[in-house]
């Protein structure tokens, strides 16, 4: 009898559940297999590549030469105009910047000439870009002097300006060479070593390492070497002899002495640097702002040279004022020399930033008008190329070079179309080596320090552009300015190694404090966004969607949880521990005072409850799903997963279930893999979308409801029927 009204009665509260619906059901997507690693196809992989035929060879040639890949394409008809302007005007701008680079790297004037040379010979054959123009870069340069000058302290040479001394040195009992000749061992061991060290990243192929130094960054950086040369060069614009600076505080010291000194001002040099300056940055500034209608730029650099050159041997600015000059100036090559290996380990460190900096530069202007003029540039091989660049010319008297970002725009804008414009410039130096050279014995060294400080326009405009900066990124802006001034009042090397470790702090930073919001509908949409952004947005009823705005992962799991407690304001822990406090209160006033007869139990227990629910009361939410946008959680470690089983498991403690929407396939195999899916009815509840999630939990809520509904009206009949049949038997 009993049976069979239980069999009827769950027959009567199965009629009024609502059928299961198959939208509930998520989509499901199979999976490809994923790849297996294998070693067996890895060596065979390794075996193939390794082979060593004709075939394999000839590409290994041709990768190694590009030149042999575009050189029997090349058009005379077309090309060779173009080329052979950009070469002669870039070279003709490389004749006084090559010498007076070469004083900033604390060299003679000649070796920057060879520099300039003999890079440009190198880089024609193993470059993948057409445009860069490589050769001595003042910042480089600057970074060199200061490797020499550090050098120079620790043989025993005094701290001068002064770099052609001729004085013989004795070391160690031992007559050695002269300052002069001792700068360029320290300078061409340092270039052996840049190169080296720039080869081995190509060949490794660890050109991504030029992605770490930022934009913002290498421009800051730029900037501040750029204050650094300016400072170095006052000293030459006055006439004056100090003490050179190297290190932390350099500029600061420099001013020191440049204003202890100024008394002692040359007044010849002062007025000639006034009056090349005046000059020169005019010309310069309408080059840049009509170089788009001029064929080509106007050389005011080489005429203020030549110029100055002529007044200082005629009106004989030496022997009556006292002023600075070049000097002689050899002419033709020296024999070939191998680096002194005893200097390697004093100058390893100095290295590293050099060989950095150089193959930044040199990739990213590559990249900049490879992408502009629609052919490919191999990142790796041109750090083999500029490496080779330094390694080889480190045996012919040069220092480290770089593609350098000035004559690079121009030989681009003046008609380049290949790197043969490097072969012309190179003929145009070698004009100079070779017979023009010993005329620059009359020119004043101020001169060159007008021509080195009218290169920096480019980095010291970048003040102008920091509030432009500011107002798109506040944490770009924030490291320009911190590798800037690092860079420039600590010291260059310094100064990079705080920018890239500042670079990665504010990385770290962004993920760990992302930005945290919740989401809602955008009316009569599919469309969920930031309700603190836009207008217009409606909140989905009972439920709550958080974006996290970047991966889940250990050192942010703890932001993760608080900025999700304060979004939902629904903190689970403290629920749960709300609700057992009160029912254990519950329960110890009925145990108290539950001492006479069955109704007054039930009174007292009441009003037990109602005190206890009194002293602690439960936090009311109106929220019974909690939908996790992961969009842009691009992975989860070990820690991040827990944290959000954790989450999960809290939530539902307290009666709110948790779903995930737009997982990327990674996410849900690891999500799998870690266990998130155990002891879920459906193995596959993870949302494609956080539509199709809000639509899952608004029928599984209504399908509850219409359940709970169904249950308490079954209930009621069945009190009903009881209170009925109990009257009939009384």
């Amino acid at each position: 009898m009993e049976s069979g009204t239980t069999e009827q009665s769950s027959d009567m509260l199965s009629s009024h559940l609502p059928e299961s619906s198959s939208h509930d059901i998520p989509i499901k997507l199979e999976e490809y297999e994923p790849p297996v690693f294998s070693a067996k196809k890895l060596l065979k992989k390794a075996k193939e590549s390794c082979q060593c035929d004709r075939r394999s060879i000839t590409a290994f040639f041709f990768r190694l030469f590009p030149v042999f890949e575009w050189l029997p394409r090349y058009s005379l008809k077309e090309q060779l105009l173009g080329d052979i302007i950009s070469g002669l005007l870039v070279g003709i701008v490389a004749i006084p910047q090559s010498i007076s680079y070469s004083i900033l790297a604390s060299q003679d004037p000649i070796y920057g000439l060879y520099t300039n040379f003999f890079c440009a010979m190198v880089y024609f054959f193993m470059a993948t870009s057409h445009h860069n123009c490589v050769g001595s870069f003042g910042v480089l340069c600057l970074m060199i002097g200061e490797s020499v000058n550090r050098q120079l302290t620790l043989a025993g040479f005094e701290s001068d300006s002064d770099v052609s001394s001729l004085a013989n040195t004795t070391m160690n009992g031992t007559v050695a060479c002269d300052k002069s000749c001792y700068a360029i061992t320290v300078a061409t061991t340092l270039t052996f070593l840049v190169g080296l060290y720039q080869i081995l990243l190509g060949v490794l192929q660890l050109g991504f390492i030029s992605v770490y130094l930022s934009e913002p960054l290498l421009s800051g950086f730029v900037t501040g070497s750029s204050l650094t040369i300016l400072t170095s060069q006052v000293n030459l614009l006055l006439g004056l002899k100090i003490p050179r600076h190297d290190g932390v505080g350099s500029l600061i010291l420099t001013w020191v002495e440049i204003f202890r000194y100024i008394w002692q001002t040359n007044i010849c040099d002062l007025v000639t640097s006034l009056i090349a300056l005046i000059l020169t940055v005019p010309i310069k500034e309408i080059n840049s702002l009509y170089k788009d209608k001029m064929k080509a730029p106007f050389p005011m650099e080489l005429l203020v040279v030549i110029a100055g050159t002529l007044l200082s041997h005629f009106l004989n600015f030496k022997e009556k004022y006292n002023s600075k000059i070049c000097g002689n100036i050899p002419t033709g090559f020296k024999q070939p020399v191998v680096p002194d290996m005893s200097l390697l380990s004093n100058v390893a460190l100095d290295a590293l930033p050099i060989a950095i900096i150089g193959f930044a530069m040199t990739v990213s202007l590559s990249e900049i008008f490879g992408k502009k003029h629609g052919y490919q540039v191999r990142a790796n091989q041109e750090m083999i190329a500029i490496g080779m660049g330094n390694l080889i010319p480190s045996f012919f008297y040069c220092f480290a070079s770089c593609a350098a970002l000035s004559k690079t725009l121009l030989k681009e804008s003046t008609g380049c179309h290949t790197q043969i414009s490097s072969l012309i410039s190179s003929f145009v130096l070698l004009l100079v080596l070779l017979w023009i050279a010993p005329l620059f014995y009359s020119l004043q060294t101020c001169i060159l320090g007008v021509v080195t400080i009218v290169n920096l326009r480019g980095g010291l405009r970048k003040f102008a552009d920091t509030p432009k900066m500011w107002r798109i990124s506040k944490i770009d802006t924030m490291i320009w300015w911190v590798t800037m001034l690092s860079s420039s009042l600590i010291s260059t090397e310094l100064g990079l190694l705080i920018g890239v470790c500042f670079s990665l702090l504010c990385i770290i930073f962004r993920t760990q404090r992302p930005r945290a919001t919740l989401l809602g509908k955008v009316s009569n949409s599919e469309i969920y966004e930031d309700q603190f952004n836009y207008k217009m947005i409606d909140s989905v009823a009972n439920i709550k969607i958080f974006r996290f705005d970047t991966s889940l992962y250990y050192a942010n799991k703890d932001y993760f949880k608080s900025s999700l407690f304060q979004k939902t304001g629904v903190n689970p822990s403290l629920v749960a521990a709300l609700q057992q406090k009160a029912k254990a209160k519950a329960r110890g006033g009925e145990n108290e005072k539950c001492f006479s007869s069955k109704f007054n139990c039930l009174k007292v227990t009441k009003k037990g409850a109602k005190e206890a629910t009194a002293d602690a009361p439960v936090p009311f939410f109106d929220m019974h799903t909690l939908i996790i946008d992961c969009g842009a959680m691009q992975f989860l470690d070990s820690v991040g997963l827990s944290e959000l089983k954790e989450t999960c498991q809290d939530y539902k403690k307290i009666g709110i279930q948790v779903l995930l929407a737009n997982c990327n396939p990674s996410l849900r195999r690891l999500l799998q893999a870690g266990g998130w899916l155990t002891g879920m009815e459906d193995p596959e509840l993870l949302f494609h979308s956080i539509h199709a999630a809000v639509q899952f939990a608004e029928r599984q809520s209504k399908a509850q409801r219409q359940s709970k509904m169904a249950e308490d009206d079954f209930l009621s009949s069945e009190a009903h029927s009881k209170d009925l049949s109990l009257d009939d038997s009384l």
